[in-house]
């Protein structure tokens, strides 16, 4: 994992004996924090635990009443969510954090017993970037993190590139759609790039997995499909008649520059 990192003005700490006029200024290693939705206390100390273990700063919460609030304040790096906590719960949250424009590109796991397939597929297209089923390994949980954050630092082509009435700017991971700003998600992103500039081209499912996500022990061809169909949601007029994303039967999916 990699260390982000802030500027500090040595001159401006308790003590220093430069003083004001003399400040130096270096860089100091600064932990990702990691915000952590579970009611259950033996549940969460063993995440915390975890996680802590491995560099990473957490804050619990019992239930979702103020974690949104205290996001807002200091964007984390990455939330973990059970679904089923007192106030607001897990899914709603998620949603919430999709439509807040400083918070909607920040990574969400689900750590949760809802466990059935409709319910994965539910947090998915809620715009989770992971879904992790109760009961689970610690290990298995610190490495889905570290995955969904390697898939956050992997670098984009730098030119913007526009299609359409689609623009996309990799440097601000910004896309605009018909003249508007449009949220998405890292991994959202990530993928209508991939399509954009490979316009075309068919590409397979487990294609897909391995060129954007990579780190594919943890995800399921299913996860392509419910991540075009929210691509699909943001970019095309007719979603369920698609210009742009169209699926090819039998094969995997391609992108059209609209005639």
């Amino acid at each position: 994992m990699e260390d982000c990192y802030k500027t500090m003005n040595v001159g401006s700490l308790p003590g220093n004996r430069l003083g004001s006029g003399n400040s130096l200024r270096y860089n100091i290693p600064v932990k990702p924090s990691i915000f952590v939705v579970e009611d259950d206390p033996d549940i969460s100390r063993l995440v915390r635990h975890h996680l802590e273990n491995e560099g990473f700063v957490v804050r619990v919460y019992p239930t979702g009443s103020t974690v949104l609030a205290d996001a807002e304040r200091q964007r984390p790096a990455l939330f973990v969510l059970d679904i089923m906590v007192p106030g607001k719960d897990g899914l709603e949250i998620c949603r919430t954090i999709r439509q807040t424009p400083g918070l909607a590109s920040v990574p969400v796991i689900f750590l949760t017993a809802k466990s059935s397939e409709a319910d994965r597929v539910l947090g998915l297209e809620l715009g989770a970037d992971d879904y992790i089923a109760k009961p689970f390994s610690p290990r298995e949980l610190v490495a889905r993190v570290k995955a969904v954050l390697r898939r956050f630092e992997r670098p984009l082509p730098p030119s913007p590139m526009k299609v359409g009435d689609i623009e996309i700017d990799p440097a601000a991971m910004t896309l605009m759609v018909r003249g508007s700003m449009v949220a998405t998600t890292a991994t959202e992103f990530r993928l209508l790039d991939y399509f954009a500039r490979h316009k075309g081209r068919v590409f397979s499912r487990d294609h897909l997995l391995d060129s954007v996500w990579r780190d594919t022990a943890y995800v399921t061809p299913r996860s392509v499909d419910v991540y075009v169909r929210r691509i699909r949601e943001k970019i095309e007029p007719d979603p369920e008649n698609p210009r742009y994303l169209k699926t090819v039967r039998g094969a995997g999916y391609r992108f059209e520059a609209p005639k």
